[in-house]
Formats: structure tokens, sequence, C-alpha cells
């Protein structure tokens, strides 16, 4: 169950990082600064995404 809500917790913060991704590059990417942090946000954050859903997808679930 622990791998199973870290898993959770590593996909929110993935979705929460390519979301701020998104809304920097929505604001406007003018300068070297902007484009670093988009690509910081999105790489770190479909890290956590994909590393995520693949702990909840492996995790048996033995609650029953």
């Amino acid at each position: 169950m622990e791998k199973k809500m870290f898993g959770i917790i590593l996909t929110v913060l993935g979705i929460a990082g390519l979301i701020a991704a998104a809304v920097i590059f929505m604001n406007g990417a003018s300068g070297g600064q902007n484009i670093k942090k988009i690509t910081v946000y999105a790489i770190l954050g479909a890290i956590f995404f994909f590393t995520g859903i693949g702990l909840i997808r492996t995790t048996k679930d033995t609650s029953v």
C-alpha cells in the first residue's frame, strides 16, 4: 500500500510540474531564463509522472 500511495504522490507532482511548464510557456518564452524553467519543469514533471504511473501499475493490491 505504501508503494501505491507513493506512486499517486509522484503522479500528482508530475502533473503539477507539467502544468507549471505549460503555464510558463503560455505566458511567453522570451529569454533564456524562461526556457530553462520550462525545460526543467517539463523534464522533472515527465519523470515524476511516468515513475508514479509505473509504480501504480506494477504494485499489487493485497488488501483483500
